[in-house]
């Protein structure tokens, strides 16, 4: 089985939002020594298998998928694989099944290997950033799959490891990398960005009203000490908070959003992923999103609704074949859990699922 490394030339090419390129480390391991022990990469505090979340609307993935999956030869990409929950359902239910799991995190791939050992003649598993996902197609000498997965935003074991520093509300370093393989931290960009580069991704990428105000006090404070764990980051956010704010929910949390979707390119990636993905996909075959903040599913959104539409200009009295949608919606807008699945699993309180399948290829 083993994990494929992501491609070297790809990795190179990773840039920041201002345009920067943030994999010129040195003292960065080369891919191809970084991917050959996973379990040596892997936090002592590793989850059990045992310990795993439920995956976020199992049977409903699987209902989507399936009609697809049950044929023979029939390829699924788990482009955000974490802990293998998911495909482990997939793999399990369609026998004929062969899987490529995709994900940035090596602990995470470590753990699905693990998880996955009993169909370790099924699945490929490839260290990689999924709009890598055609790239990491190609080195398998795959065209084309039947059914795409996206299980989108950070997962629940990156969460719980403390040192990894993804939540506000436990002290931790500044890091909130995905991949602990980039050399962007979330203490990089509180000590190099300028207030209005703060400004703006607090503003985009966290919608956050008062990011001025935020971005002002973290250069002021910076200016005495840096920031490098998440509490004095928490603690300077507080403190320019107005108290009635303090009330609608914790300061930080949007803040914590925007800084975390920087260090990991989280959008940027999504824009350049969705569209590959669409391209791999199969006359027939089937692509299934689920997304846990507005900004990934506005993304999402959008690039399933320009598939679906006809192309054909306004006025025309019969649609020409090359202008018919490519895709159809298998959803109409975006489902959500339901109320016992909340209940079940907290996680699933804020998925967006959408859900396409492609009717034929440009022309």
């Amino acid at each position: 089985m083993g994990i494929r490394p992501q491609d070297p030339a790809r990795v190179a090419m990773t840039k920041d939002s201002n345009g920067t390129n943030i994999n010129d480390n040195t003292n960065n391991k080369p891919n191809d020594e970084m991917t050959t022990d996973t379990t040596a990469a892997a936090p002592a505090d590793r989850p059990q298998l045992s310990e795993i979340h439920t995956p976020v609307l199992l049977e409903r993935s699987i209902e989507l998928l399936g009609p697809v999956l049950d044929k023979p030869g029939a390829i699924l990409v788990d482009a955000t694989l974490g802990m293998g929950g998911h495909a482990e359902a997939m793999l399990s239910r369609f026998p004929g099944l062969t899987l490529v799991g995709l994900d940035r995190d090596l602990d995470a791939l470590a753990i699905a290997e693990e998880r996955l050992k009993p169909f370790h003649d099924r699945i490929h598993l490839v260290h990689t950033v999924y709009d890598g996902i055609l790239d990491a197609l190609a080195g398998l000498g795959i065209s084309e799959v039947q059914g795409i997965l996206f299980d989108l935003g950070v997962s629940s074991m990156q969460l719980d490891q403390v040192e990894r520093g993804f939540s506000y509300s436990k002290d931790a370093p500044l890091d909130m990398r995905m991949d602990s393989t980039s050399p962007l931290t979330a203490e990089r960009i509180l000590a190099d960005y300028s207030e209005a580069e703060l400004r703006r991704i607090f503003q985009e990428y966290g919608e956050e009203k008062l990011a001025g105000r935020y971005a002002k006090a973290i250069v002021e404070a910076r200016e005495t000490v840096p920031f490098v764990r998440s509490a004095q980051l928490v603690e300077v956010i507080t403190k320019v908070t107005p108290v009635a704010v303090q009330r609608m929910g914790h300061p930080a949390k949007r803040v914590f959003q925007a800084l975390r979707i920087e260090v990991n390119q989280e959008l940027a990636v999504l824009e350049r992923a969705i569209p590959a993905a669409m391209e791999a996909v199969a006359v027939g075959g089937r692509i299934v999103t689920m997304a846990y903040q507005s900004l990934e599913d506005r993304i999402v959104k959008r690039m399933f609704a320009a598939a679906s539409t006809s192309s054909a200009p306004a006025g025309l009295p019969v649609e020409l074949p090359e202008h018919k949608p490519l895709f159809t919606l298998l959803i109409r807008g975006a489902e959500q859990a339901s109320e016992d699945e909340k209940a079940i699993n907290p996680r699933a309180t804020s998925v967006r699922l959408r859900a396409a399948e492609r009717l034929r290829r440009a022309e």
